[in-house]
């Protein structure tokens, strides 16, 4: 549905795709008859007077969205943002995207967006003030935070990374170990678990891989060719 007009900026015919969500600002140009509305993902709102660690998690939850526009219409519209590498996700035959909000430049209104714990895409976060804890370290050290946008449903997605991006198959029998900071986003159902290689003996001695991000199920781990995050 999204088509590459080069690596940096996407293009979509709204009378083909139907209406499209996609970061405020990322607009770049359109032809034809394009109407664009303010858009929120669910979920997103409504935790600001949660106390102690539900009301960390809410505010943290908050910063996760990223304010969203839907277009509709007959036109074509092209997106970009911050001269940023795009990398098209095609999930028509269903499926699960998780990214980042930064990382998402737009989607099809076909795919239904949250904000869920990453605790619960690590599988070993544990509940309450332990995983909260551990999600929020895991979160410092990734630059993913506590919470992330999850897509599920048909349809297409757009992300965003610096110096273009590599797929890389992960199945039962082939786990894969990325850089954290690298990580751009997954399909499918993967887990990841975050290691650190920094002991007492080796402290100082380890450079940038001191922590890796071990990636386990079944899907596809996309990596952006940067450890510069967004």
């Amino acid at each position: 549905m999204f088509t590459k007009v080069n690596n940096k900026v996407v293009s979509v015919n709204l009378a083909q795709a139907g209406p499209i969500v996609a970061r405020r600002g990322a607009m770049l140009f359109y032809t034809g008859n394009v109407l664009f509305q303010p858009h929120q993902i669910p979920g997103s709102g409504g935790m600001g007077a949660m106390s102690g660690v539900a009301g960390m998690a809410g505010r943290m939850m908050q910063g996760e969205h990223e304010t969203t526009m839907i277009a509709q219409g007959d036109g074509t519209v092209h997106y970009g943002f911050r001269g940023l590498e795009v990398e098209i996700v095609d999930l028509s035959g269903g499926g699960e995207l998780r990214v980042e909000a930064s990382r998402l430049l737009a989607h099809t209104q076909g795919l239904q967006a949250s904000v869920v714990s990453t605790s619960a895409q690590s599988g070993g976060g544990g509940g309450g003030l332990r995983g909260a804890l551990r999600s929020a370290a895991s979160g410092a050290v990734t630059g993913q935070g506590m919470f992330t946008t999850q897509l599920i449903g048909m349809g297409s997605a757009v992300i965003l990374g610096h110096g273009g991006f590599i797929a890389l198959q992960v199945a039962p029998n082939r786990p894969i170990t990325v850089d954290p900071q690298a990580f751009a986003a997954s399909v499918g159902q993967i887990q990841t678990s975050l290691r650190s290689t920094v002991s007492f003996r080796n402290m100082g001695r380890t450079g940038g891989e001191g922590f890796q991000l071990d990636c386990t199920g079944q899907g596809v781990v996309y990596v952006q060719a940067s450890e510069q995050r967004l």
